[in-house]
């Protein structure tokens, strides 16, 4: 084995703010305590997750050959990300994203996709691949060079037959049909990790169960749609399930998606059933709120480990 998670996708560095009272007017300055920045983006920030609670974890994707893209793997490279399967692309600019936190608000978002258009089914190393337990892509959808009509696809396809289980996430921008573009690859997805929202504009349905059981008709064998602090919907064969949050201090929700698709993984990895994937990424996303960037905050295993002793996570099988 190579790494027990091969996380591709989407590499971005993050551009924030630490909570302010309100947006400025035109012309006006509004002081922030800190405006640091660091690694985001779904797959980057899995990888940097994973990494923090032990797992061997490669990060595959591509980012600009500006300072911005040597900042995007140095940040991987010392959080314990193996970056062998990123791409460094001449002339092109590294992704980035603006997030305005406006205390008592949601996050407001101001993003570049730079060279991540440019990544591919075929820039994922097959025997990279075919050496992990788990493929996670998160950002499809984002990544119009991801998109070629059947090549995620196939190697999803590959993936599975010899073993190793694939994971996907979305991350939408501006409307389309995102269902035509998207339903080929469910085909061959293990797990599939959409918010409310996102599973709300793929499908046009409002209601999460009815939402999961789309996804399903199209084949992914395990849907888990997250709410925020609503909660969690899963659906599999023979088993819906309902469940609510950890406790927990909210700063800024930043990367809380990918920090539960982290913990989700980490039970996989460790052979949990379903139920207890669902504690392991729940208490991983409760962590990463804690502060205002995407994985500063988010539990070690011992961490995680010792919080899900001490609190029970609401679960209702529906």
């Amino acid at each position: 084995m190579k790494f027990e998670c091969l996380s591709a996708g989407i590499m971005v560095v993050d551009h924030l703010c630490t909570p302010i009272a309100r947006l400025p007017e035109a012309g006006e300055l509004v002081l922030a305590d800190a405006l640091p920045v660091s690694i985001g983006g779904c797959a980057a920030n899995v990888a940097m997750n994973l990494a923090r609670v032990g797992v061997v974890v490669g990060a595959a994707g591509c980012v600009g050959d500006d300072e911005f893209g040597q900042v995007a793997l140095n940040i991987l490279n010392q959080g314990g990300v193996e970056t062998s399967g990123m791409r460094k692309l001449p002339g092109e600019s590294t992704s980035g994203t603006l997030i305005i936190n406006v205390a008592g608000q949601d996050r407001r978002f101001i993003h570049t996709v730079g060279a991540n258009r440019l990544f591919r089914a075929g820039d994922i190393d097959w025997e990279t691949v075919r050496q992990s337990r788990i493929l996670y892509v998160g950002g499809y959808l984002m990544m119009p060079g991801l998109e070629i009509p059947g090549e995620l696809t196939e190697l999803f396809r590959k993936a599975r037959a010899a073993g190793v289980r694939t994971v996907l996430d979305v991350v939408l921008a501006g409307t389309g049909d995102h269902w035509s573009r998207l339903q080929g690859v469910l085909s061959e997805t293990d797990v599939f990790l959409p918010s409310a929202d996102e599973s709300e504009r793929i499908t046009g349905l409002s209601d999460p169960i009815a939402q999961a059981e789309r996804f399903r008709s199209a084949g992914a064998k395990t849907v888990v749609i997250t709410q925020g602090d609503r909660g969690t919907v899963l659906v599999e064969e023979g088993r819906r399930i309902k469940a609510g949050t950890y406790p927990t201090t909210f700063v800024g929700g930043t990367g809380a998606g990918d920090a539960f698709d982290a913990g989700f993984i980490v039970g996989m990895l460790l052979g949990e059933d379903s139920l207890g994937s669902l504690r392991w990424g729940s208490a991983l996303g409760a962590s990463c709120v804690r502060a205002v960037s995407a994985t500063e905050s988010v539990f070690t295993r011992e961490e995680a480990l010792d919080f899900m002793r001490q609190h029970k996570l609401p679960i209702e099988e529906i």
